[in-house]
């Protein structure tokens, strides 16, 4: 498990095509074991699980001091994707109701990895078929447009966005929220209802693509997303799986597409704004 891993990408830009690699965050999901049932799986970076966990479980009311447990420990080896918490007895009995208590996702495999997470969404997800190509130059007119639909953003500098987009360029939905998954089910719960979803031929985002953006778009049968931000390994592994387009911002005047590459054509780019590059102007967008 690693924080980041390379992932070879095509960069489209004005002189062409050029092969080359970058990094990506690592994302895996963690199973968090108390009193050796399943309470919680969380997305994350691999990395510092122990001190994850105990923070969880501190904000989860599980804990209220270092006395309160009597072990935290990866489940087989520190390679492993679990972490069982052992509680001391007296905090076991007083906080009965919490661990009652099962409105998270629970896994029961210590073998549980990314892997075994995309091979289960696969199965659920029917992968998107043929479909035609999204211009580079439309999609970076999208990508560049996207501060103008944030108003909670130019207020906040904290919100998050989801536009879907019509194969003629048009804005079709937008919204925004401090969660990017949220923004996502808005922007889709509006196509939705207005009965427009079937015209979506990509959705943009104002953040990092993760595996769980590319299962709702799946879901909605949406099949490229665009970020200004990189996506996560995971989510390029799922969206390749479903025959989707992945591609996200890349310095001057071109995107990196991750996969999918099919589903993007090489046009006239005119020249982009003057602009920062990503992520630059108010700090990484995650």
């Amino acid at each position: 498990m690693n924080a980041s891993i390379p992932q070879p990408v095509t960069l489209f830009d004005r002189s062409g095509t050029t092969s080359l690699d970058v990094e990506l965050l690592g994302e895996e999901p963690l199973s968090i074991r108390v009193e050796g049932k399943p309470y919680a799986v969380i997305m994350r970076t691999p990395g510092e699980e122990i001190a994850h966990v105990a923070g969880f479980c501190l904000g989860e009311g599980i804990i209220d001091s270092p006395a309160d447990y009597a072990s935290i420990a990866y489940c087989d080896a520190e390679s492993t994707n679990v972490v069982t918490v052992t509680l001391d007895p007296s905090r076991r009995k007083s906080i009965g109701g919490i661990l009652d208590r099962r409105s998270y996702v629970s896994q029961t495999s210590c073998g549980l990895c990314g892997k075994e997470l995309v091979q289960d969404l696969y199965q659920e997800i029917r992968p998107m078929p043929a479909g035609a190509a999204v211009p580079v130059s439309m999609a970076l007119r999208g990508l560049d447009s996207l501060s103008v639909h944030q108003p909670l953003r130019s207020r906040t500098h904290a919100s998050h966005a989801a536009s879907l987009w019509n194969a003629h360029g048009n804005l079709v939905a937008v919204a925004e929220d401090i969660g990017r998954h949220n923004a996502l089910d808005k922007a889709i719960g509006k196509a939705f209802l207005d009965g427009r979803l079937p015209q979506i031929a990509f959705l943009i985002m104002s953040s990092r693509i993760s595996y769980e953006l590319v299962q709702k778009a799946a879901r909605a049968r949406i099949p490229v997303i665009l970020s200004v931000s990189r996506p996560t390994g995971l989510a390029v592994e799922l969206a390749a799986r479903l025959n989707m387009g992945i591609a996200c911002l890349a310095p001057r005047e071109g995107v990196y597409v991750f996969c999918g590459h099919e589903r993007f054509r090489l046009d006239e780019i005119s020249p982009r704004p003057d602009q920062p590059e990503p992520n630059t102007k108010f700090g990484a967008r995650n």
